[in-house]
């Protein structure tokens, strides 16, 4: 099959197309024909040289795909060859064929594309485990997601503001909060000239929110413990 390899850290001039063998759906997974990959900021690093892939994982770049199932490892049968899929991967993304977990397939929603289709679920599973599992985000609570126009800040919205809550969000721009709203954040906050914490409590009458996800942690951990109401949840994804 062809693939698209690293040949060397660098610019995307270093992605080159290449001659690589065609994997084979084991036990538990299946085999995607891929029709789109998406990009995320995890392969763009992997294409830097710093972000190498975990053992065992394809040196192929690639975290999410679009597709039909090609084949069918054993035990699977959730899905049929021919059934229009995207997948979240470990690696292995850029190139005709792609091997998922089958837990970690989804069917193409009804009316997008494989291109569409192929930007859902890296930032999907990411925010549904973080925001909805782990951090038990419920309809009527209040939500603040730091870098609200990145990848995960607009999935994070556009998901906890569809299912009832109430969504604030930090973004470097004008221009950025702006976009952030649109989506379905309540407010968005300049973090280069408002207190986050100061604007986050008066938009909530001095509770603070119920919900922080933050990508980074550092130096915001005392102010985003100083956001939350009593009772509240701090996830933080990313180091």
């Amino acid at each position: 099959m062809r693939a698209i390899e690293i040949r060397t850290p660098g610019g995307p001039e270093v992605l080159v197309p290449a001659e690589r063998p065609q994997p084979t759906a084991g036990p538990g997974e299946v085999l995607i024909q891929v029709a789109a990959a998406g990009v995320n900021r995890p392969d763009i690093m992997q294409r830097m040289g710093r972000y190498p892939p975990p053992p065992g994982v394809s040196d192929i770049p690639g975290l999410e795909v679009a597709g039909t199932i090609a084949a069918l490892g054993d035990g699977v049968t959730t899905f049929a060859i021919g059934d229009r899929v995207c997948a979240l991967l470990a690696g292995g993304g850029y190139a005709e064929y792609a091997v998922a977990p089958a837990p970690q397939v989804l069917p193409v929603p009804r009316g997008l594309t494989f291109v569409q289709a192929s930007a859902i679920p890296e930032t999907t599973f990411t925010v549904w485990t973080n925001v909805f599992e782990r951090g038990r985000l419920s309809s009527g609570e209040t939500f603040l997601v730091h870098g609200g126009s990145s990848g995960i800040g607009t999935t994070a919205i556009q998901l906890a503001h569809e299912l009832g809550a109430r969504v604030f969000a930090t973004a470097g721009s004008e221009e950025k909060c702006a976009a952030c709203e649109r989506l379905g954040a309540e407010k968005a906050f300049n973090y280069r000239d408002v207190d986050f914490v100061a604007a986050a409590k008066e938009a909530t009458g001095g509770t603070g929110v119920n919900l922080v996800l933050h990508m980074i942690g550092g130096s915001y951990l005392a102010r985003n413990i100083d956001v939350l109401a009593r009772d509240g949840r701090l996830v933080l994804i990313g180091r």
